[in-house]
């Protein structure tokens, strides 16, 4: 797959089927997330796959009652705002996104794998997260949809207590990343282009330049 493919249609993939991700496939994600940068080549991560139904199960009444937290305190004020005039197209975009995180919700223990990263001793995440998005576009190479969520920090003792994380060795939660075979199609997500969110030496200055279309494909 080309390179610039797979960075611009790996987006979150929240609905997929309950097939199973073979093991050599699950081999390939790690290993290319492994070699992701690693601040003084310390390599303080570690990895966690879940595919046993009964963690599943125990983990999913927890993320349900996170991602209500998520609704009623973090996105209180844009849902409000987005039920008050749903036709407005960046309110439409927002209930498509709280419909397809609540999809995640209502169905978190029907997913066939899930990833969750740990960092020791950083809670910036810069040692983990570029492995974590390696694993997600070497999944998308794979045919496989996946999605990031860091919601369980609303309850996160408890999750750490099940998935049994020595924590007094100060591992840090890093991101839960769901895997699984889309129903839906790949594309290119919709974003705000680049000339709106870029600056160039001072905040504020203009980038230089505008891209008002995506590049890719050309």
């Amino acid at each position: 797959m080309d390179v610039y493919e797979a960075l611009y249609t790996t987006r979150a993939m929240r609905r997929v089927t309950p097939d199973p991700i073979p093991l050599e496939v699950q081999e390939r994600i790690l290993d290319a997330a492994i070699r992701a940068p690693s601040g003084g080549n310390s390599q303080t991560w570690r990895f966690l796959l879940v595919d046993d139904r009964d963690v599943l199960a125990r983990l999913a009444p927890i993320y349900q009652r996170c991602m209500d937290q998520v609704w009623n305190l973090v996105y209180a004020d844009r849902l409000a705002a987005a039920h008050a005039d749903p036709d407005d197209p960046e309110n439409a975009q927002m209930l498509r996104v709280q419909r397809s995180a609540q999809h995640l919700a209502d169905h978190f223990a029907d997913y066939p794998l899930m990833l969750f990263s740990f960092a020791q001793g950083d809670p910036t995440g810069g040692s983990i997260h570029p492995s974590t998005w390696s694993a997600m576009l070497a999944a998308r190479a794979e045919g496989v949809g996946s999605a990031w969520t860091v919601a369980f920090v609303f309850e996160l003792d408890a999750v750490l207590e099940i998935l049994g994380v020595p924590v007094e060795e100060g591992w840090i939660f890093s991101s839960c990343v769901t895997f699984g075979y889309p129903t839906g199609r790949w594309g290119v997500a919709p974003r705000r282009p680049v000339h709106e969110v870029s600056y160039r030496n001072h905040w504020g200055t203009p980038v230089g330049f505008e891209v008002p279309t995506p590049l890719w494909p050309r």
